[in-house]
């Protein structure tokens, strides 16, 4: 049967289970322009519009400048190695084996973000930023307030329109289910906690519209009260729902006792992710491990659960163990998108890009396609020798970008000039890329390299460099080359200025040492 054919609420319930929410909320509206007390109607609505501002908040989110600067809780100055994700640069790796993929992990090898996390082959929330440090103050300004949360304000409800009367039986609701204005579904400031805490269905469906569709945790955490007292605190699944409000209002301890008291009376997935993220919110990375751990004893082969225990490993800095944890989830879910990705940029940082391949490769027969993925095989092609696919596969990116990545994909092509001998594509593709995002600092100071080939252009290469600095102070590349221009034109002073910075950044670059040895020896003499 057609689903215009249908009476008015199983309509609307056709189209909730189809995931069809405007259409399920058009049609929840006209019957409640009807029948303002519908009951039915409106908890159909409710959950729409809820399903319809739903985000998955168990995964780690970033943090916007506002959560940094008014964050009360205290942070030790000085971590022991692997035990911060907000100073990744204290973590350890011992010999032997490790000792090879600790130097994979410095920025000589693998490029880092502006928190000096080494970027894994994944786009995820939480895994790039860290705490703002780069040159993009714009945007970390417009992310001020609200952090990278996907936006939560109250969309209009569609309009209303008229409809007959079904005959079905109608139980009636309440006088605050009926909203002040039309643009208002719900007058928050009317409810009454204590009656809907005595109908549990009602109740949860409201404490789920008051969180994710009208992000008011408070009146939410009003609610889960509430209904807990009316539980005797015996309710698993309000005390989590306590621990999620908790957490919305930067209270992260009350969250913390909340999910564990929640994890006593019933053990569930969703409730260790959440305690799992407020440790990690707290940064103390290893009591999530602990409960990652633990939670797969009881989950085993629960994907969600190895990729957290993954995640972290790969945020303190320990990438042998992180890449064992995808691994793993590859053999219980061999088409999990991330572990693939992260696999793949792992084997391509380790100089084996033929395998690197084979997971890029992977992506494409599962039907991922974008821009960033063609870059990524057009790369792969290239450092393994197969020139020709590798422009096709920066052509296709080309194709497929966007303003948000064409800027990278133009300093990568850079990188196959250079690789060709082509100085005059390189420099093109750099001066595009730059065109595209001035504050690029990687292509700045490449672009400050291939202009120190010409004796005539060494203003420019400065600039670049000064310009690199400026923009990306987490790079150490254009610190060094500018050190190393300044010692060439006798500003021996500011040269040791700069390259004391990029050992900041860097301890064990060697050209820096050297550098730093030869005017310290200058200085003493």
């Amino acid at each position: 049967m057609d689903n215009q054919q249908l009476p008015g609420l199983w309509r609307a319930m056709s189209y909730l289970r189809k995931r069809k929410f405007k259409e399920c909320i058009e049609v929840c509206s006209a019957m409640l322009s009807a029948n303002p007390r519908d009951q039915q109607a409106w908890s159909v609505k409710c959950r729409a519009l809820t399903a319809l501002k739903y985000v998955d908040e168990t995964e780690w989110e970033d943090q916007g400048v506002a959560d940094i600067l008014l964050d009360e809780n205290a942070i030790q100055e000085t971590p022991r190695p692997g035990t911060s994700i907000q100073r990744p640069g204290t973590s350890a790796v011992g010999g032997g084996a490790d000792s090879l993929l600790k130097r994979l992990s410095t920025p000589a090898e693998r490029p880092t973000s502006s928190s000096g996390r080494p970027i894994s082959g994944y786009a995820r929330p939480g895994s790039a930023s860290g705490r703002p440090m780069s040159s993009s103050v714009q945007q970390t300004l417009r992310n001020a307030l609200t952090g990278v949360r996907p936006e939560t304000s109250r969309p209009v409800t569609c309009a209303s329109r008229p409809i007959t009367a079904s005959g079905r039986y109608v139980r009636l609701g309440t006088a605050s289910m009926i909203a002040d204005s039309p643009s208002e579904f719900v007058t928050v400031g009317k409810l009454d906690f204590r009656k809907y805490a005595r109908r549990p269905t009602l109740s949860k469906i409201l404490f789920n519209y008051l969180l994710h569709h009208e992000n008011n945790a408070t009146k939410a955490l009003e609610l889960a009260a509430e209904c807990t007292r009316v539980a005797e605190f015996k309710d698993w699944w309000w005390k989590a729902q306590i621990g999620k409000c908790y957490y919305r209002l930067g209270l992260f301890r009350e969250a913390e006792k909340q999910f564990q008291s929640s994890l006593r009376d019933q053990a569930m997935i969703e409730t260790y992710l959440w305690l799992c993220k407020v440790y990690l919110r707290l940064d103390q990375p290893n009591k999530a491990l602990e409960y990652y751990q633990s939670s797969s004893e009881k989950f085993p082969g629960e994907v969600s659960l190895i990729l957290g225990v993954a995640r972290v490993y790969d945020a303190i800095g320990d990438n042998k163990e992180s890449l064992l944890n995808y691994k793993k989830a590859l053999h219980f879910d061999s088409s999990n998108i991330e572990s693939i990705a992260c696999l793949g940029s792992s084997h391509f940082y380790n100089n084996q890009e033929e395998l690197s391949l084979r997971y890029y490769r992977r992506l494409l027969q599962m039907g991922v396609e974008n821009a960033e993925l063609w870059n990524n095989v057009g790369l792969a092609c290239f450092y393994s020798q197969q020139f020709d696919m590798a422009i096709n596969c920066f052509r296709r990116a080309l194709e497929l970008a966007d303003d948000s990545n064409i800027a990278d994909i133009w300093y990568n092509i850079g990188h196959v000039g250079i690789g060709l001998g082509d100085t005059t594509m390189a420099m093109h593709a750099f001066k595009i890329t730059l065109s595209i995002d001035p504050n690029h600092g990687e292509a700045l100071n490449n672009l400050g390299v291939l202009e120190l080939r010409n004796q005539q252009a060494m203003d420019q290469a400065l600039m670049c460099f000064k310009s690199a600095q400026y923009n990306c102070p987490h790079l150490h590349e254009p610190l060094f080359n500018g050190a190393l221009l300044m010692f060439r034109l006798g500003d021996l002073q500011e040269s040791f200025q700069l390259v004391s910075r990029a050992l900041d950044l860097f301890p064990d670059h060697q050209d820096s040492q050297e550098l730093k040895r030869m005017l310290d020896e200058h200085f003493t003499t």
